[in-house]
């Protein structure tokens, strides 16, 4: 007979193991791709029914449709069917939070329509499979699958639809936004300016599973470049727009061109700090931003023995297990007394430098590098470390320089209001590049996160063609190290309390960053539905 276990740690040891496999299993698109046609499908055969009983008011169960997992979710008297995996990364829905008719992924806070299968926010933008669904004789049936239609747009809107639009950046949130918009079914023009070399890419890959080589190639773009030229997006790579007319609504290229526009959002995002210490110009040393610089990264790894890291942030410390999976020694060197203290506080900064050294890192802390002679860094502190290899991960900044060319309003980032508006009427920010009311903190905010890059692009599509939607989302991101994820929610630039629920160093813990008695941030290992809660809760206690 199963028996819930009393023991709380050994609780957290079953969800540590249960997200583990999942990881394990399907931790990245690249292995969910290898997975896929070679899993047996689990739970009862939904077509043959279960009884109605078996699935209580609020509850999931997983079960199959032949071949394929199909998640049921009962809200009062109805039951939705939707496949069971999030179409980002494979996160099981079965794990994740149901919330109205919507349920939200438990890896990284995807959300999505229990009636339609649409995903209604980032980072998933493929909609789920729905099932057709039977009640008789107090039994739940599944019939066919039903045909895959596009979203309705949304109503609401009497302002005029701009003709034009201009997308300056090709990241996380001209991505989405250019998503959004022809999701919406705008029919006008679409130009997106990037001086990046390739299309859009999944950007959290390249510090983490396509740089340690368990994510294939193919898996990094976001979308393949059909999608562009099918949905009439004019994407323009390796251009740089030189200036911003704001007077007659154009964009200038470097090369001369113009780009018109009624409505122009400006998602310039970040670039990495460079190093200016002697040296520093070297073939070998490295930032990490676009996918050429993966690239280069991965090339020079296969001949590397030893490598070391510049700074311990979070993309600094993902790099770090990303080389040391490939058998590389690695040295991070940084002038923090722990790294992340900053961002999560000591005592998940010992765990984390704990959990790399268990991994064969060797850290340098307190200190900073001061020149890099060939093959050999040395430190202010009098050491030198011989490297093969070097990848500075010291922080980005944001690129600001259009927007104050343009006459926006600035404060260490674009200043916008709730709409993701800029001070020039018809110009948006969002992502990296954008200050904005956080209306849970109460506090104008800017943050360089992944997921809010993308959601704001959404936001400011919507408001483009005239919805007046607040950004209200909470701020989240996750971190992948080794086999530990750590997610965040909320956003704690200063704390007087941190609240530990759990053991941070059995990988089981939910901390809490507090000010005033009120929690700002959430940090969580191997605690999903915990996370998701924690988001929920700042949904709803907005100021």
């Amino acid at each position: 007979m199963a028996r819930w276990p009393e023991d709380k740690s050994e609780v957290g040891e079953l969800r540590r193991i249960s997200r583990f496999l999942a990881v394990q299993a399907i931790g990245s698109p690249g292995e969910k791709a290898m997975a896929e046609g070679h899993t047996k499908p689990s739970g009862p055969d939904l077509v043959q029914g279960i009884p109605f009983s078996d699935l209580p008011d609020g509850g999931k169960l997983l079960g199959h449709c032949g071949d394929e997992q199909v998640l049921l979710v009962r809200r009062g008297t109805e039951v939705f069917a939707i496949a069971a995996t999030c179409t980002h990364y494979g996160g099981p829905l079965v794990d994740g939070l149901v919330v109205d008719d919507t349920v939200r992924c438990p890896w990284h806070h995807a959300c999505f329509d229990l009636r339609t299968g649409e995903a209604l926010r980032a980072p998933a933008f493929n909609q789920l499979a729905c099932w057709s669904v039977e009640l008789r004789d107090n039994r739940i049936f599944i019939g066919e699958k039903r045909k895959r239609t596009a979203p309705m747009p949304r109503g609401g809107s009497s302002a005029q639809v701009p003709e034009k639009i201009v997308i300056v950046g090709g990241g996380a949130a001209g991505f989405a936004a250019a998503e959004r918009l022809r999701r919406e079914h705008y029919q006008g023009s679409i130009v997106m300016v990037s001086n990046d070399a390739a299309p859009p890419v999944d950007r959290p890959n390249l510090s983490k599973d396509y740089l340690a080589g368990k994510a294939p190639e193919d898996w990094v773009p976001l979308r393949g470049q059909s999608f562009y030229a099918k949905n009439g997006i004019d994407l323009r790579l390796d251009a740089t727009v030189a200036s911003i007319d704001a007077r007659s609504g154009e964009v200038v290229l470097a090369d001369g061109g113009r780009a018109p526009f009624d409505k122009l959002l400006l998602a310039t995002g970040a670039e990495p700090v460079r190093l200016t210490i002697p040296g520093a110009d070297q073939p070998h040393v490295h930032t990490l931003r676009s996918f050429a610089d993966c690239k280069a990264i991965i090339a020079q790894a296969t001949t590397a023995r030893r490598a070391i890291v510049l700074g311990a942030s979070f993309i600094g410390l993902e790099v770090a297990a990303a080389l040391r999976s490939r058998d590389i020694e690695v040295h991070v060197v940084a002038p923090d007394k722990r790294p992340m203290e900053r961002v999560l506080g000591p005592q998940m900064g010992d765990f984390i430098r704990s959990l790399h050294e268990e991994h064969g890192v060797v850290f340098h802390l307190e200190d900073t590098a001061s020149g890099i002679d060939g093959s050999t860094v040395k430190l202010n502190s009098g050491q030198t470390l011989p490297a093969d290899l070097i990848v500075a991960g010291i922080g980005v900044k944001p690129r600001t320089g259009l927007a104050e060319q343009a006459g926006l309003s600035l404060d260490r980032g674009v200043v916008v209001n709730a709409f993701l508006e800029t001070s020039a009427p018809g110009i948006f920010a969002a992502g990296d590049i954008a200050r904005w009311p956080d209306t849970h903190s109460g506090e104008n905010i800017r943050v360089e996160h992944w997921i809010v890059a993308e959601r704001q692009g959404q936001t400011a599509a919507l408001n483009m063609l005239g919805h007046r939607e607040k950004f209200v989302a909470v701020p989240f991101f996750w971190s992948q190290h080794y086999d530990v994820p750590i997610n965040y929610v909320g956003h704690a630039e200063q704390w007087d309390e941190i609240a530990v629920d759990g053991d941070i160093g059995a990988k089981d813990c939910l901390v809490r960053f507090k000010r005033e008695g009120r929690t700002l941030a959430v940090a969580s290992i191997f605690r999903d539905v915990e996370s998701l809660e924690a988001e929920l809760e700042m949904e709803r206690h907005m100021t």
